[in-house]
């Protein structure tokens, strides 16, 4: 219960550092397309591509990751020019102001791409500690396997303690002398001790 809420409260934290570092990092972004000639729609939407590039870029990266996939090279690729797109039109965006004013203006850039990383190794851990993510199959097939045997080997044992018993309960209503211990254990390759347990389990009903 405990990790689970630990979990929960921090993919909130993520999610809110990444939010207010998105609407941040998209005005930044907007403000330095309007001001180099762009304007009306396309002003507004540039900035979604640079951010929404990282954010394809790592969901494909992380289905890759969770399936055991190799992860497509476009991916990377994606999520590098994603990353030094947003994070450049955030520097540039404060240049006017010097280093500092470029450093500042940076960091919205810098935490949106850090949440979304820790957003994805966070879910790559819940995937991982998933009962029906981590079920090995070849473990699954082994443990199977062991099943089958055990099962057959619990008939077999079942079987051969039929057979004494039978074999002993029939010589008992024969015209001879009863089966001897010994010989029941010679017949079905068992230890004269279990013999002397099935025969002694006998009940008078079964006799009769």
């Amino acid at each position: 219960m405990a990790e689970r809420l630990t979990r929960i409260t921090t993919a909130l934290a993520v999610l809110a550092v990444a939010a207010v570092a998105a609407v941040i990092s998209y005005q930044h972004a907007y403000e330095l397309v309007s001001s180099h000639g762009e304007s009306g729609i396309t002003a507004r939407l540039v900035p979604f591509t640079m951010d929404g590039l990282i954010w394809a870029a790592s969901m494909v990266i992380l289905d890759a990751s969770r399936s055991g996939r190799h992860v497509p090279g476009l991916a990377k690729w994606s999520l590098g020019v994603g990353i030094v797109a947003t994070v450049g039109a955030n520097v540039a965006h404060g240049m006017n102001h010097g280093i500092v004013g470029a450093l500042v203006s940076a960091w919205p850039a810098v935490a949106l791409v850090g949440s979304f990383e820790l957003l994805m190794m966070l879910t790559r851990r819940v995937a991982s500690t998933d009962p029906q993510e981590r079920e090995n199959p070849a473990r699954d097939e082994i443990g199977s396997a062991l099943v089958h045997v055990g099962t057959i080997g619990t008939i077999v044992a079942q079987s051969t303690e039929e057979a004494i018993l039978a074999d002993y309960v029939a010589s008992l209503n024969g015209p001879g002398r009863p089966l001897s211990q010994r010989f029941l254990a010679e017949k079905h390759g068992v230890d004269r001790r279990k013999v002397r347990q099935i025969v002694s389990a006998i009940s008078p009903r079964q006799l009769a």
